[in-house]
């Protein structure tokens, strides 16, 4: 029996009903049995600057403690003006700094990746991907995940209520297992 991996699901948009979230929540629900999803906040995180490294904010700690155990980083997001939303840029360079001290170094990552309009947010998703090279964060590169039409897919609660999308992201988070199970522990260079 493989033991569970522990991912930590970094959101990036944060408004309290977005699609991203309601993504990130049915993510969870249609994982395999042997991951175990936790949401890790990015929403009082201070704007990395490196003059504060040498004494960090409480949040950027708190932050990093929390990535630090995960197995593996699903980042589930919008697309803001063809990219990524500054508060996950900003996770993701708190997180990865000070140089050398990365909590996401070696780390296996997937990408999901939401919008109400019909490209699904694809320039989001592979501007976090090259981050995530830089990062040396195997990431899964099949299958994709933009979901297109976010808004008509799920109801007022954040429920899904599309069968056929649902399948689908049991279908990722299935090869997200598979992905994790492979690439878990491989290490990092960076420390």
């Amino acid at each position: 029996m493989i033991s569970p991996h522990d991912v930590a699901v970094i959101v990036g948009s944060l408004r309290a009903n977005s699609f991203s979230g309601f993504l990130a929540r049915v993510l969870a629900d249609v994982a395999p049995d042997r991951l175990k999803l936790r949401l890790v906040g990015i929403g009082d995180l201070p704007l990395y600057n490196q003059d504060d490294d040498a004494k960090p904010p409480a949040p950027w700690e708190n932050f990093r403690a929390a990535v630090r155990p995960a197995s593996a980083v699903l980042f589930v997001t919008p697309e803001y003006n063809r990219s990524v939303p500054a508060p996950l840029k900003n996770a993701i360079d708190v997180g990865s700094r000070p140089y050398g001290k990365s909590v996401f170094d070696g780390k296996p990552a997937a990408v999901a990746s939401q919008s109400p309009g019909a490209m699904g947010g694809f320039g989001a998703n592979h501007a976090i991907r090259q981050s995530l090279v830089f990062l040396n964060m195997p990431t899964m590169a099949q299958p994709e995940l933009y979901l297109s039409r976010s808004a008509g897919l799920f109801d007022a609660t954040g429920a899904l209520t599309d069968d056929g999308t649902r399948k689908f992201l049991a279908t990722f988070m299935q090869a997200f297992a598979t992905w994790i199970d492979t690439h878990a522990g491989t290490g990092g260079t960076q420390a």
